[in-house]
């Protein structure tokens, strides 16, 4: 079966978060269970550069893929033209070869693509985004026409949702693509594409996907309720944040149109790249470790309170380790409100990430109050991500909402015990430790309560003191896989779902 993927980023081309993982890691296994998988991304400056460098590392004589050289690229299509309400714009398909056995195209659009950032500058989003967004998904199909019609495609979040919309609109009397079905996954339903009812016309849609059981919502348009209505199927990245969604608490006023495709729905759970993430290979770490001898680990640990400055702390004080983006939805406003309490217990912190200014403040005014206990770098650093995961006892995540997460997967791996808010994806990877049978992975706690929440940091700490138990619970983790292998079957079985449908 022939897939194409449609996302607006993905690694190690263009990255804000997950979804970026998810299209890197899923095609190729794809491709090992004997699919044929093409993905089309747009041409952002962050790729040009990329491509250019491994050009330049080509013509050096090592491995690269790409540019020919002086920005002639190996163009697939030299020209599409993408109409709009008064005026056409040009899209070339750049090939950007074969990876791990995936077709890469770049669709090439240089005024509205070339930038480096995604989606608009820190805090904000080009005023645009509804014609960059809206050509990409046109180019895409328009593409495919040449290239190869797939048998499904498979489009992710606001920025491909046009994908279904069009096909079942536009170009539902198009012979070369009527017989092509589309799945929708959604990775953060919060992020949804609104604009203005005009956005109709302006990508030559018809008035009538204007309406409350289509695309209109509150008066505007927006593209992920297109995606939802349109697709043949949904998925998600995990099964609690499938049931999630289908309610007013979640759904980010999705919910009813969810619910009302609730057949449709399924709960993927997200996997992780192990090849990336394991303390036994990991290139970032100051020694490596595994279930079967973790003393590397307390070399981690060392490296990792160096790197944040906290060098007199003792092997009977737990480190508990933060990764994360600075924002009220990753739960940190609880954390505010507890962060003296926390202080006034037997443990240190370490805090990597950045985002809203309130959280920025928040962690470096609670490290100058408690320097020897609590230290923070407002930076995104990859390398420093996984000394984190490795040398921390325990990993907070205490999100009010998670589609699936990804760090807890790291955290159960390095055998960092995760304390999470019962949501999502933290919900469907992490059981509670029942010290009594030597069961479970981590802590979990419900509702939005600080209480509840430093309730589990308190269970957490008083499980450390039991060192042959807390040695248990690590290893328990560690024994956890989630791997793509599982989630690549299941997205195979909708595919075929979807196929036999349209056939």
């Amino acid at each position: 079966m022939h897939i194409v993927f449609a996302a607006s980023e993905c690694v190690p081309f263009a990255k804000t978060g997950g979804l970026a993982d998810v299209v890197g890691a899923l095609p190729p296994e794809l491709v090992k269970l004997g699919h044929e998988v093409t993905v089309y991304l747009p041409f952002y400056a962050g790729v040009r550069e990329r491509l250019e460098k491994e050009a330049g590392a080509a013509r050096s004589g090592e491995r690269g893929e790409g540019d020919r050289g002086d920005g002639e690229w190996n163009w697939a299509v030299r020209s599409i033209t993408v109409p709009f309400e008064h005026y056409n714009r040009f899209v070339g398909v750049v090939d950007g070869g074969k990876r791990e056995g995936v077709q890469f195209y770049f669709l090439d659009c240089p005024e509205l693509f070339d930038r480096r950032e995604l989606y608009g500058p820190k805090g904000g989003e080009f005023p645009n985004n509804w014609e960059r967004f809206g050509l990409y998904c046109r180019a895409v199909l328009e593409a495919t026409k040449v290239l190869g019609v797939p048998d499904v495609f498979h489009v992710h979040d606001w920025q491909a949702s046009l994908i279904p919309v069009y096909l079942r609109t536009t170009y539902a009397g198009d012979p070369a693509l009527n017989k092509a079905g589309t799945v929708l996954t959604i990775h953060n339903a919060g992020y949804q594409g609104w604009y203005p009812p005009a956005t109709t016309q302006r990508l030559l849609f018809p008035w009538d996907v204007f309406t409350k059981d289509k695309l209109e919502q509150f008066d505007t348009f927006n593209f992920l309720k297109g995606g939802i209505v349109f697709s043949d199927m949904l998925t998600t990245v995990s099964r609690k944040y499938a049931e999630e969604i289908q309610t007013a608490e979640f759904g980010e006023k999705l919910d009813g149109v969810l619910l009302s495709r609730a057949a449709d729905l399924r709960g993927i759970l997200n996997g992780v790249d192990y090849s990336q993430w394991d303390p036994a290979t990991d290139g970032h770490l100051a020694a490596h470790y595994t279930p079967k001898d973790l003393s590397g680990k307390k070399e981690c640990r060392a490296d990792l309170l160096h790197a944040f400055g906290l060098d007199k702390v003792p092997e009977t004080m737990p480190v508990i380790g933060i990764v994360s983006r600075f924002a009220t939805q990753k739960g940190f406003d609880l954390v505010a409100r507890i962060a003296e309490r926390i202080s006034q217990r037997e443990v240190v912190v370490v805090a990597l990430g950045t985002g809203e200014p309130l959280y920025e403040r928040f962690f470096r005014e609670w490290a100058f109050r408690h320097p020897d206990q609590v230290a923070v770098q407002i930076r995104y650093d990859d390398a420093l991500a996984h000394k984190v995961e490795a040398g921390s006892d325990m990993f907070l995540m205490p999100s009010r909402y998670e589609p699936c997460g990804l760090n807890q997967i790291y955290s159960l791996k390095y055998g960092t015990v995760p304390i999470v808010r019962a949501t999502g994806g933290l919900d469907d990877t992490i059981q509670e430790w029942y010290a009594e049978i030597g069961d479970g992975t981590g802590f979990k706690f419900g509702g939005m309560d600080p209480e509840a929440l430093l309730g589990a940091i308190d269970r957490a700490l008083e499980a450390f003191q039991d060192k042959k138990g807390w040695t248990q619970l690590m290893r328990n983790g560690m024994a956890r896989h989630y791997g793509w292998e599982g989630p690549a079957k299941e997205y195979a079985e909708v595919y075929a779902e979807v196929a036999r449908r349209r056939s």
